[in-house]
């Protein structure tokens, strides 16, 4: 009975409490918002957290308020109460803030209102909020530093038009351009200043700056060198080292800067032992195979991560499209070595589900499809990927090839996405050339690379020089009637005046092709040329008179290619393998066999690559007839032995002295070429070649040599090459050192 008075007591209590506070604390009754002329009311209402029938909450109020400010779109929010239909009504006020009806820039010179414009977020409609004005001039501020005008300052200036509609103008003081004098690095004993200085990036002014864009602070780049600096030790066992935060100085008189990096190099750290732990799909020994890091050698981050990505290539090309190689390093300071554990994820084993391809506005569909090397339902082969890019990318139909996996994880499979962008394939060009064999030729040329976007090609050419003139019509086909065949053909004309005499020539060829294999590919095409050998020099060499006259050359060629390289234009990676066979005397008036041999190779190291190149040929008249001098073999210039004359590399005639060609060719070609300008792509090359021409295997094996630089450069109509070649055994009349330029393919 006590019990159940207390209880009445209590609940009396409470209803005396709640009431006396739903007297005081009013409840809402309705909700307005005023003030808006261009937001939409909703966007408000969805930051408002009080509702009709609950109290009015100051604490809530205010937080609505904070919400609907940090929209960035208001300069002022308050709420008002008022009383309507026995409760409260929550009237929320806002102002916006005005619209930016323009936007300009005043005091650029150096960097016109185009550039500035695609470098910010803001335009004419955006609102004008202090913080995005803020921010947009720090971009402009950023961009001028990453063009080297360190000392550039930019004040945004509002200009009010309306209560509604402001101007923005951004007031430039470019300032000097600020050049890098010096790149000091100090803290570095065990590694010099010169490999660190190469590892970076960023680079002090040179002469040849305004090429490469180099010599001047950009922020971005300079914060990735640090890392590269890191790096750098990490792959020296120096795991501990530190790079400290940049300092730069700067001289404003002389317009120059010094930029210090300091460096802890720490102790060096040796590899105490390798683990692997979560492999179930391989065993310990197959992982371990993988990995060429070993215990007792200087840690090294590069090789380790080279041992993680063959890891993850082995699951990868059996399907497992999500592992992951994570280490674990557990150092010993006392002993300065590192005990290294590779734990492997290896997740679940996929298949590929659709290969969509998109992008492609002119190439059909089946032309990019048929160079993928992997096929829907197939298991997931990240190798057979990579594969696919470059095949695609070989086309050369396209700026930019993307292939991009799309896991469902849940059922185990991967889309892939093959994302093409379309280039120009069709030109008409009107300009001219240089080599050293025809000197300088003009040229029309009208060319289509994807006719129809079959993937067909088809070109018009004619060129006219001083040396030379030559005409062609030719047609290709890679997939005939949608079949893994080639089709190409072609009618040519050409004239060229030899030293000695002149030669005339009419022809066509008519050719097929497949592929066997990945990277297989044989050949099989007949030409029929009728050529006229015609003013001949009165002194000329005997074997040149005896070739006076017209005949007539059907012949078929037969070739067998191995071609494994990434890009045919460009390649950093992968070999070139080819035997090439001519039979001559399927008819016509004159019989030979010619052959060559030609293998190449290209090897990356880092952003370098190293070329090797060997050639062998040799050709022979058949029964009586000699081999015509257009077929024989010219060792020299810019596509054999660079630094020497056409033909100088090869046999003469002993009264004349002319170049009269071998039957049997040795050529050798080494490179290393480096990047200048990656954007541009633009590079450098050192160059050493060897190579003779010879007649009857006499004096077989006898080399000339040549060394020298060059720059090519992939431009948009085609690759070009400047290569100074010096010749290091000169004989008499010959030049020490040839400069020489080429339009077309590259070794």
């Amino acid at each position: 009975m006590h019990k159940t008075r207390l209880l009445l007591s209590v609940i009396i209590i409470f209803i005396m409490v709640y009431t006396a506070y739903a007297q005081r604390v009013p409840f809402i009754t309705a909700i307005e918002i005023q003030g808006l002329k261009r937001i939409e009311e909703g966007a408000i209402r969805a930051k408002i957290s009080q509702s009709i029938g609950g109290p009015v909450s100051q604490e809530q109020t205010n937080e609505d308020i904070k919400s609907i400010f940090r929209m960035g779109y208001f300069d002022d929010v308050r709420v008002e109460i008022e009383a309507f239909e026995g409760g409260a009504k929550l009237i929320y006020i806002v102002k916006e803030k005005p619209v930016i009806v323009t936007v300009a820039f005043e005091g650029n010179e150096e960097v016109d209102d185009e550039k500035l414009s695609e470098k910010i977020t803001i335009a004419p409609g955006s609102i004008a909020d202090t913080v995005l004005i803020q921010d947009n001039a720090t971009r402009i501020k950023y961009h001028y530093e990453e063009e080297g005008y360190w000392l550039s300052n930019i004040v945004p200036v509002i200009n009010t038009i309306s209560e509604d509609e402001v101007s923005l103008t951004f007031q430039i003081d470019e300032g000097k351009k600020i050049r890098i004098k010096d790149i000091i690095i100090e803290g570095n004993n065990a590694i010099s200043s010169r490999k660190i200085k190469k590892v970076m990036d960023t680079k002090e002014w040179w002469i040849f700056s305004f090429i490469s864009s180099s010599g001047y602070h950009k922020s971005a780049q300079l914060e990735n060198d640090m890392q590269k600096i890191k790096n750098l030790y990490f792959d020296h066992g120096y795991i501990k080292a530190i790079v400290a935060e940049p300092d730069l100085s700067v001289d404003k008189e002389e317009n120059k800067m010094t930029i210090k990096v300091r460096v802890a190099e720490g102790e060096q750290f040796s590899v105490a032992s390798i683990a692997v732990q979560g492999n179930t799909v391989f065993d310990n020994d197959t992982i371990k195979s993988r990995i060429a890091l070993l215990p007792g050698d200087i840690f090294s981050k590069a090789s380790l991560e080279k041992d993680m990505a063959s890891i993850s290539e082995i699951y990868s090309e059996n399907g497992y499209a999500l592992v992951s190689v994570v280490p674990d390093l557990v150092t010993d300071d006392d002993v300065r070595s590192t005990a290294v554990t590779l734990i492997i994820n290896e997740g679940d084993r996929f298949n590929i589900g659709r290969i969509e391809i998109s992008g492609n506005t002119k190439t059909r569909d089946k032309v990019i499809r048929r160079e993928v090397r992997i096929n829907e339902g197939e298991t997931y082969n990240g190798k057979k990927i990579t594969r696919s890019y470059d095949r695609i990318n070989n086309l050369n139909f396209f700026e930019s090839v993307q292939m991009v996996p799309k896991p469902r994880s849940e059922e185990k499979i991967v889309d892939l996405e093959v994302k093409v962008k379309e280039r120009q394939t069709g030109f008409l060009s009107v300009g001219g050339g240089y080599s050293s064999l025809d000197g300088f030729v003009g040229t029309v040329e009208i060319t289509q690379g994807n006719l129809f976007g079959k993937g067909q090609y088809l070109k018009l050419k004619g060129e006219l020089g001083g040396e030379s003139n030559f005409y062609e019509l030719s047609f290709k086909d890679p997939w005939i009637f949608d079949r893994p065949i080639s089709f190409s053909t072609g009618i040519y004309r050409s004239e060229r005046e030899y030293i000695e005499y002149d030669k005339e020539a009419k022809g066509g060829y008519i050719g097929f092709g497949r592929n066997f294999g990945e990277y297989w590919r044989g050949n099989v095409s007949y030409r029929y040329e009728r050529a006229t050998i015609e003013n001949v020099d009165d002194d000329a060499s005997i074997i040149i008179k005896d070739q006076e006259g017209t005949n007539t050359v059907s012949s078929i060629t037969p070739s067998l290619v191995r071609d494994s390289r990434n890009n045919f234009i460009d390649p950093t990676a992968g070999s070139r393998n080819s035997i090439v066979v001519t039979y001559a005397g399927l008819g016509g008036s004159l019989s030979f066999i010619k052959g060559t041999i030609d293998s190449g190779w290209y090897f990356p190291i880092g952003r370098f690559t190293f070329m090797v190149r060997g050639r062998f040929g040799y050709a022979r008249g058949i029964s009586d007839d000699e081999l015509p001098l257009y077929e024989r073999f010219y060792v020299g210039g810019i596509y054999t032995v660079r630094g020497l004359e056409w033909g100088d590399a090869g046999p003469k005639d002993p009264l004349t002295g002319d170049e009269i060609g071998g039957t049997e060719q040795l050529i050798f070609n080494t490179e290393f070429i480096f990047p200048i300008v990656s954007d541009l792509k633009l590079k450098g090359v050192i160059f050493f070649d060897a190579g003779n021409a010879y007649d009857e295997f006499e004096d077989f094996g006898e080399l000339r040599y040549t060394a020298g630089v060059g720059v090519r450069w992939i431009s948009p109509m085609g690759p070009i090459r400047l290569e100074w070649g010096y010749n290091i055994d000169k004989e008499p009349d010959e030049d020490s050192s040839r400069l020489e330029i080429a339009f077309g393919s590259f070794f």
